[in-house]
Parts: C-alpha cells; structure tokens; sequence
C-alpha cells in the first residue's frame, strides 16, 4: 500500500510539474507578447479622450461632415483640373472658407 501511495503521489508530483511549466511557458509567452506591444504602442500617440458629451459629439459630427465636403470638392478640382494654380488656389480657399462655412451651415439662431 505503501508503494503504491507513493507512487501515486509521484505520479501527481509529475503532473503538477508539467502543468506548472505550461502555466510558466504561458506566463513567459504572455509577457513577451504584451512587451512587444509595449514596444510597438510606445511609438504611437496616446489616445487623448475628449469632452463626451451631446454638444461635443454635435460639434465633431459638423466638424467631419464640413472636412468631407471640403476635401469631395478639393478631389474634384484635383481630377477634373490639370492647372496648378486653380488647384493651389481651390486648397486656400477651402482653408480660409472653413470657418466661414462652419458658422454659416452650422449656426444655431
């Protein structure tokens, strides 16, 4: 009976082993990974959370909605106009206008 118990708990022994060298080898693994994440991340900005509120999220809806307008009409001026000039001066434009255009299409009375 003796033997029989130790072997036994030998036996539990070896697998207590080998699942804790998986969960080390896991460990290891994991810390790798999330240190090569650390690597790559630490490159990119960090990703600054603004005002979350109804009004801030109205304001960057106007904001996109008037970038996609703006940059559509640049995209056509650039494909329909092979003159540098009315390209250049479509890209001022656009800049100077985008305030203007904000408030006139996004004004509230």
């Amino acid at each position: 009976m003796s033997k029989e118990r130790a072997r036994r708990r030998a036996e539990r022994q070896r697998e207590a082993a080998v699942q804790a060298a998986a969960r080390a080898a896991e460990a290891e693994r994991r810390e790798r990974r999330d240190a090569r994440r650390r690597a790559v991340t630490s490159w990119l900005p960090r990703r600054r959370r603004g005002p979350a509120g109804i009004l801030a999220e109205r304001r960057r809806k106007q904001n996109g909605a008037l970038l996609a307008v703006l940059v559509a009409i640049n995209v056509l001026v650039w494909i329909f106009s092979d003159d540098w000039a009315l390209r250049l001066a479509a890209l001022v434009v656009s800049i100077l206008a985008a305030p203007v255009l904000h408030t006139l299409l996004f004004r509230r009375s």
